[in-house]
């Protein structure tokens, strides 16, 4: 087992109701789900998102903390927040990081899978 590790898993959602295609945009919400996967507590202090839409524009997004929050994790806690997003297309992805401290002062990054924001497929 890791000394400093979160694991991170995301679910996505389009929200047609807070969207508008005809002016092209795009409201999706992701959910974070972290976990301190390692045996010493740590604080996650800030983040770094790529955001790329399906014509390849790329937004870089950082910031101290998550949703107005540093949470401290203590070695098998977990922290759930959901936050949000606009594309101007109907599909993009979004990568990213987070700079952790952990309590004896390592610090350490944990990656964001890359994952994709997508409005839901119909079948006729």
């Amino acid at each position: 087992m890791a000394k400093y590790e979160f694991t991170v898993e995301v679910r996505t959602q389009y929200l047609p109701e807070q969207s508008n295609p005809d002016r092209t945009n795009f409201v999706f919400t992701y959910t974070i789900t972290i976990k301190n996967t390692g045996t010493v507590p740590a604080q996650l202090i800030s983040r770094h998102w790529v955001i790329t839409d399906a014509n390849n524009h790329v937004e870089e997004v950082r910031g101290l903390g998550v949703v107005g929050h540093q949470p401290l994790l203590a070695p098998g806690e977990v922290f759930e927040y959901t936050s949000g997003t606009q594309l101007r297309t109907q599909q993009g992805s979004m990568v990213g990081e987070y700079f952790c401290v952990a309590e004896d002062g390592h610090q350490f990054e944990t990656k964001i899978p890359e994952f994709v924001l997508s409005l839901p497929r119909t079948l006729h």
